[in-house]
């Protein structure tokens, strides 16, 4: 019995001095993925982003919906249609997208996280409060020409003031993936969440940004998850990806983590978050558990060797 209680005690020790320093200091949080899926996991990920909230740190969460959104279009007899990995928005898939992030899915997050004990707001074009805004995205095809991918945009500017503002006063800010068009007042675009969570991120000099995903992190052999990396550099990541060991769905990611450090971001993290209370075995914890990328891997006292760099040879 008081073994446990002093097991207890160890793990509250060790997150102190994380908690003392990330008081005060921004989080951005992208959700997505089958993370997004299982009840018990979101559940999971929001009770973390209460406790993060209530020790003093300023979560940010950015999200995503692409399961849900498929389904709906479904539901309303649309096919989806998919163009270089990014879904193809006409008027009608838009105005299923738009509902299925702000209206269902922020929502539920909201509502989640109030009813765990924190406090939280949407901010986008319902809530009066949008806060990203973009241009029309246009795909080069090869040839000198570009593909058309209808109402798809990119973040180019964040309205940082409100999410600040919302941090300060305790409160969760909670953003969906949907940027205001720059050039046509009150027109949506559809924007992929991981650049859009960059792009939080950048604006408000977030301490960290952590991409919750279907993996440990980045992997050496994607079939063997003991080959995990836990700790790169830009110079590292860029090596990988030139291998081919980061591909597909995995670099965007990983090119939105190397923005996000050039921009004044201090780290970045890709971790698992299938796994319960993911969130806070990364932060509060000396191992972590996911693939930290940041511009210099420094091992802070008293740090496991688990964390340490793997050299990654050219």
């Amino acid at each position: 019995m008081h073994e446990e209680a002093i097991r207890k005690a160890d793990v509250l020790i060790e997150a102190l001095r994380f908690i003392r320093q990330f008081h005060g200091k921004y989080t951005v949080i992208k959700l997505g993925g089958s993370v997004m899926e299982d009840p018990e996991t979101l559940r999971a990920l929001l009770v973390d982003v209460v406790f993060m909230q209530t020790v003093g740190m300023r979560p940010v969460i950015v999200h995503g919906g692409g399961k849900a959104i498929t389904q709906a279009m479904e539901k309303a007899g649309l096919t989806a249609r998919f163009v270089q990995g990014r879904r193809y928005t006409d008027e009608a898939t838009l105005e299923i997208v738009a509902r299925v992030l702000a209206e269902e899915i922020n929502a539920d997050i909201v509502r989640h996280i109030n009813k765990f004990g924190g406090r939280a707001s949407g901010l986008h074009h319902k809530s009066t409060l949008q806060c990203l805004y973009g241009r029309r995205l246009a795909l080069p095809d090869g040839h000198g020409g570009s593909i058309d991918l209808g109402l798809v945009g990119e973040v180019t500017e964040v309205e940082a003031l409100p999410i600040e503002n919302h941090c300060l006063a305790g409160v969760v800010p909670v953003l969906p993936s949907l940027a205001e068009d720059e050039e046509h007042d009150g027109q949506l675009l559809n924007v992929n969440a991981d650049t859009a969570a960059a792009a939080v991120a950048q604006a408000i000099r977030a301490e960290k940004l952590v991409f919750l995903t279907d993996t440990p992190g980045i992997l050496m052999n994607k079939n063997e998850p003991e080959s995990l990396l836990p700790a790169l550099t830009p110079d590292d990541c860029h090596r990988l990806i030139a291998q081919g060991v980061i591909d597909r769905g995995m670099i965007p990611k990983v090119e939105a983590c190397l923005a996000s450090l050039e921009s004044g971001v201090l780290k970045t993290h890709i971790i698992d978050g299938r796994l319960p209370h993911a969130l806070l075995l990364e932060i509060f914890t000396n191992k972590g558990i996911g693939t930290e990328i940041a511009r210099e891997v420094a091992q802070p006292p008293g740090a496991s060797p688990s964390r340490r760099p793997v050299l990654i040879r050219s």
